[in-house]
């Protein structure tokens, strides 16, 4: 009875071992020494065409239904587990099955042990992951387009900048030599008709720096060049900006700073970009005889207000308030999306292409801000940025303390030996008796308008045309220094340049000259062995500076 009682405890434990193997979601098998199969579960069974779990004892893998290429692989796994006593998990392997349809699995294997501890074989367990398999290439693939994308995208943009850029350099280069009467003199009427081509074409330059800008930013290009600037001066530079504009339609400006506000590390640029757009927005939608006010002031979020902004956290808070035409509380939503206007009848009153508020949404997004609103109709608006306010630390403070006293120390020093060559009768405006400039530039126009502009300074002047011609000609004639285009055909100029660094001209100075604009296109230019970089459109005299300072310091 003992014995019967004990036959049944074990067959109802059989039982219930096989019935958990059976309801359990995974293929199961184990295999003997010789890597013969020693049972299965159901779903193991239904697998490999068999009615029963039972009908696998003694198979080996050569005898299911899969191919001989598998079997090999897996007993090669098999025997590999069984010698070394280690566990192989997260086999991910395919498997062809006798309809043709390839599918794929992720197999776990385990030494199979006796009571002793002995291996007498393998323990598996796999379950299919075609479906996840699939997903995971269809998702690569996606990748892989939005990649292409992203860098036809890229390429978009480099080629529109140079597009745009180089035409417009011509455009205001010679307007610029005009205004300097490099061709002749000129009358007061045809001064002021230049100058309206200047701030038409400066105009111009601003819509598409501010399209690319948006571009660069949506596409993850923008790195902000974070530097501690003075919150006062960059105020005062800002309300300088809009003083005059303000002045003809009598609109009164009124600042109001905290008291000993300490830097703030932030992108000046973009953030000087962010106020003079807040102002000139404020400028342009003020009646006359209205009033605009920045004020500025530090604080701490009470609560996560716009964003999830640390309560410890101090942040910046500057305000342009006016008393302005105001915005409808259902209009307000849409100031921030690019290309949308509130008054966008063709007969609009208001000028602008509606991104200015587009950018500075993003401009401060990227410095972990935000921005916020608040308007009524008819009586003006309230724009307020906050700004992580991170000052910087005391040792880099020191440090540009002594980094600008060593400059102007070197300024000095430089200054003084320029001006004992004045004295001298050396020469009386350049550095040398004239330099001679290559200009490596493959646009007739923009070749006219620089050169003529920098004989007029008194230069000499040789043009290439290409990268291969810019190289020969440094090699033939040895300028005192390039101007080197980066577009041209041949080869370009980033190429140029390291074929004339490479050829021992290392203390000939290079500028490059470029309508290519992207966030690292000045990197590469000086990476490739530039000593300065001017994105066109260029103004010609901060051109001639430049060069007088780099010829300066190569005596």
């Amino acid at each position: 009875m003992r014995v019967q009682q004990r036959t049944k405890e074990l067959q109802e434990r059989e039982q219930f071992l096989k019935t958990v193997l059976d309801t359990f979601p995974l293929f199961v098998f184990w295999k003997d020494r010789d890597l013969a199969y020693l049972g299965c579960n159901q779903n193991f069974a239904i697998s490999a065409g068999m009615e029963d779990s039972t009908a696998i004892v003694g198979k080996t893998d050569y005898e299911m239904p899969w191919g001989e290429t598998e079997a090999e692989l897996y007993r090669k796994d098999d025997r590999l587990v069984i010698k070394s006593g280690s566990a192989k998990l997260g086999i991910i392997e395919p498997q062809q099955r006798p309809d043709g349809q390839t599918i794929w699995l992720e197999t776990n294997k385990l030494p199979l042990r006796d009571l002793q501890g002995e291996i007498i074989g393998v323990l598996g367990t796999y379950q299919d992951i075609s479906d996840r398999k699939h997903a995971e290439e269809q998702l690569q693939q996606t990748n892989e387009q939005l990649m292409r994308a992203t860098r036809l995208k890229d390429e978009f943009l480099a080629n529109m900048s140079h597009e745009l850029r180089t035409p417009l350099n011509a455009i205001l280069g010679m307007t610029e030599s005009l205004q300097e009467e490099i061709f002749g003199a000129v009358s007061p009427e045809q001064i002021k008709a230049l100058q309206l081509i200047e701030e038409s074409g400066t105009h111009l330059l601003s819509l598409i720096d501010d399209i690319l800008d948006l571009s660069k930013i949506e596409a993850g290009q923008i790195v902000l060049n974070l530097t501690p600037i003075a919150i006062v001066d960059l105020c005062k530079s800002s309300m300088a900006f809009v003083k005059q504009q303000a002045m003809q339609r009598r609109i009164q400006l009124e600042t109001k700073l905290e008291q000993n506000l300490a830097d703030i590390v932030v992108d000046e640029r973009r953030i000087r970009q962010v106020l003079i757009n807040l102002l000139n927005n404020a400028v342009k939608f003020t009646p006359e005889g209205g009033k605009i006010t920045l004020e500025v002031t530090s604080f701490y979020p009470d609560s996560q207000s716009a964003i999830d902004a640390p309560s410890r956290q101090e942040f910046l808070r500057i305000t342009v308030s006016d008393t302005g035409i105001g915005i409808a509380p259902e209009n307000i939503k849409k100031l921030f999306q690019p290309f949308v206007q509130i008054d966008s009848a063709l007969n609009r009153q208001y000028n602008g292409t509606g991104l200015g508020l587009a950018l500075t949404k993003r401009i401060i997004e990227l410095h972990d801000g935000w921005v916020e609103l608040t308007s009524e109709l008819g009586m003006g608006s309230q724009f307020t940025i906050a700004l992580p306010y991170i000052q910087p630390p005391l040792s880099q403070e020191i440090a540009m303390a002594s980094a600008k006293a060593i400059i102007d120390e070197i300024s000095d020093e430089i200054s003084s030996a320029t001006n004992s060559e004045i004295t001298s009768g050396t020469n009386e405006s350049k550095p040398n008796a004239s330099p001679l400039i290559l200009l490596a530039e493959d646009n007739d126009i923009n070749i006219m308008a620089i050169s003529n502009y920098l004989k007029s300074k008194g230069y000499r002047m040789l043009i290439a045309k290409d990268g291969k011609e810019a190289v020969d000609i440094v090699l033939s004639e040895s300028p005192d220094l390039v101007l080197m285009d980066i577009q041209m055909p041949r080869m370009d100029g980033i190429e140029a340049i390291k074929q004339i660094r490479n050829q021992n001209f290392h203390d000939l100075p290079i500028i490059a000259v470029t309508a290519l604009n992207m966030s690292n296109d000045r990197q590469r230019c000086l990476e490739a062995g530039a000593d300065e970089y001017l994105s066109k459109p260029i103004k010609l005299k901060q051109l001639d500076n430049m060069i007088q300072d780099l010829l300066i310091s190569k005596v």
